[in-house]
């Protein structure tokens, strides 16, 4: 088993209703919709811009020559 972690999100009301109704249309949970949501999303909302406040680096990738970019 993963290890799982209680944590209260907050959502506007008319977005978690949507993603209520996507775990019924998919018959799984709201937490699945949420994680796969997420692992979907991840690599875009890294590229969005920093808000100000800094943050640890990100490792930088490498090309198939295996030089850093």
């Amino acid at each position: 088993m993963s290890d799982a972690r209680k944590q209260s999100l907050y959502f506007p009301e008319e977005m978690l209703r949507q993603m209520q109704d996507e775990a019924i249309r998919q018959d799984r949970s709201l937490s699945w919709v949420v994680q796969r949501a997420w692992r979907l999303a991840r690599e875009r909302i890294a590229k969005l811009p920093a808000s100000g406040v800094a943050s640890p680096p990100t490792p930088r990738a490498a090309d198939a020559t295996g030089n850093q970019r």
